[in-house]
């Protein structure tokens, strides 16, 4: 997922602050699975086989007839013979794709629907999302937020209402934001209330700790969570690739039970699926920019079901970063996606492109200009010489905001030394006048309850869909999950190819529209 701010992928490929290096350098487990047992008579011998195996369990589902284990290659394929059990698949990765009035907000109607006259009040008697309960499944919130203050909000596990990514707390603001004086808006102005499941993040779900991916099965617990909490609307802004008939089974029981789940359609700008997004029980959600063209990032499929603003939306952030100091100077940077959370000062030098390292570097914060080789590749040549911090400035106008990536098996690539972005206009202001001075790069966020930040993704289309559905279900609470999901279909307005199709589903979704055709039913 492409960010303005903390540049991620979700599969999203994300990559997100706070991440355990050592954690993230081994990703996800290949050998945590998904055991499924024929029959429910069956479950303690089943469970007494994945002991004798070597298996650690982490979750029992009793109305899925399964089990989620960490097991021994061996013991798998040894399970798989066993008479009582169904299947055995990968517990597959899920990764974490202002008062202005982010664009975002008009762009579905939010405004035309409860603040008609653009006055900046609630008009009396509108359907704001009221009584509508809307489950984040994310990387928790930062609930001392200004912008979320008076809004009703619980949680799980404990630490939810803390957010050390900022993935969450963004996209609850999308959803959720207060119609106060400060900030942004939501598309529900303060009015929805909000169950919180945190599965990414430092004191995260299960002891995963981690900003930049959770397990499938993880996912399926949070999403029972949010049942259990009385949610009526389940927004994921998470995804990754291959799907598991488990967690397909999983969200449909979910979508049985009268819930509307919501996802991101992915960030990798082709046509692969995103699991959860692409189950049918499932809403995906591509992402288009202010001039309602489909995102470059946002992936086209045959389940793509609606579009909403993903392009630049300005949400609540519960982090903010010190700027980059060169002497008595201060430039605004943006941590390097993967960096270390450090602090580095010392004398700085020039680098030109660092396309190889030199022992001029030793102990040194080394200017890199943007170009030829990848920020990764400079980095590393900054930690072969020995560099303490590495700054990269832009080689195109604007600031810089950059990745590391990730490897060939989907984990983050990290650094070992502090690394942020700069504009093309400071680097050069640097090396032109403000030589032999001392440099400070500090990547280590500090928390806030005051921060605005833009992002880019489909994950940022999503909550916008998610408020879209609250604020159209509490116009008419008597409604099913389904015609709340047929009326976002059926009113979306076409964007691409005439209806459905691949690249923006039914097209932009609609809040007055929607209730519209709601209250008509």
């Amino acid at each position: 997922m492409k960010q303005r701010k903390l540049v991620c992928a979700l599969g999203l490929g994300l990559s997100m602050l706070a991440v355990s290096n050592l954690a993230a350098a081994q990703g996800p487990d290949p050998n945590r699975v998904w055991v499924k047992f024929k029959q429910s008579a069956e479950r303690e011998n089943v469970r007494k086989a994945l002991q004798a195996g070597g298996g650690a369990i982490h979750f029992q589902f009793d109305k899925l007839n399964a089990f989620v284990a960490t097991l021994p290659p061996q013991a798998q394929q040894a399970l798989r013979n066993n008479p009582n059990i169904a299947s055995i698949e990968p517990d597959l990765p899920r990764y974490p794709s202002a008062q202005s009035v982010p664009y975002g907000i008009d762009k579905v109607q939010a405004r035309d629907v409860w603040d008609a006259n653009r006055d900046g009040t609630i008009d009396a008697g509108a359907a704001t999302g009221a009584g509508i309960k809307v489950c984040v499944i994310d990387s928790g919130i930062n609930s001392a937020h200004e912008d979320f203050a008076g809004i009703a909000m619980t949680g799980y596990p404990t630490g939810w209402n803390n957010d050390t990514c900022g993935h969450g707390t963004h996209v609850a603001g999308t959803i959720a934001a207060a119609n106060n004086a400060t900030g942004v808006v939501g598309v529900s102005p303060g009015k929805v209330s909000l169950h919180i499941i945190k599965v990414f993040g430092t004191n995260g779900y299960s002891g995963e700790g981690q900003c930049s991916w959770t397990y499938s099965s993880t996912l399926v617990d949070a999403a029972n969570r949010c049942a259990t909490a009385g949610a009526k609307i389940i927004s994921m802004s998470l995804g990754g690739s291959g799907s598991s008939t488990t967690e397909r089974n999983a969200f449909q029981s979910l979508a049985d039970q009268g819930i509307l789940n919501i996802a991101a359609a992915g960030n990798d700008g082709n046509a692969t699926l995103s699991y959860p997004a692409s189950y049918p029980s499932v809403v995906s959600v591509a992402a288009v920019d202010a001039n309602n063209a489909k995102a470059d990032f946002s992936q086209y499929n045959s389940e793509v079901e609606l579009s909403a603003p993903g392009v630049g939306v300005h949400s609540t952030f519960p982090l903010v970063d010190d700027p980059l100091k060169v002497g008595n100077s201060s430039f605004a940077m943006n941590p390097i996606d993967g960096s270390k959370q450090a602090t580095a000062s010392a004398g700085w030098v020039n680098g030109g492109l660092c396309t190889a390292s030199s022992s001029t570097w030793r102990n040194k914060v080394v200017l890199c200009q943007r170009g030829t080789n990848s920020f990764l590749e400079k980095v590393q040549a900054v930690q072969k010489g020995r560099g303490v911090g590495v700054v990269i400035y832009n080689n195109v106008d604007g600031a810089l905001h950059a990745t590391l990536g990730v490897t060939a098996t989907g984990a983050a690539n990290h650094s070992t030394i502090p690394a942020v972005g700069i504009a093309k206009a400071d680097g050069e202001a640097i090396i032109a006048g403000l030589s032999g001075q001392s440099a400070t790069v500090d990547t280590v966020p500090q928390a806030s309850n005051t921060a605005y930040v833009d992002m880019d993704g489909t994950s940022m289309a999503t909550p916008h869909v998610s408020g879209v559905a609250a604020v159209a279900w509490s116009a008419k609470p008597t409604a099913t999950a389904q015609q709340v999901r047929d009326a976002l279909a059926v009113t979306a307005i076409d964007l691409d190819a005439p209806g459905r199709d691949d690249n923006t589903g039914w097209g932009l979704v609609q809040t007055q529209a929607a209730i519209a055709e709601l209250q008509a039913q």
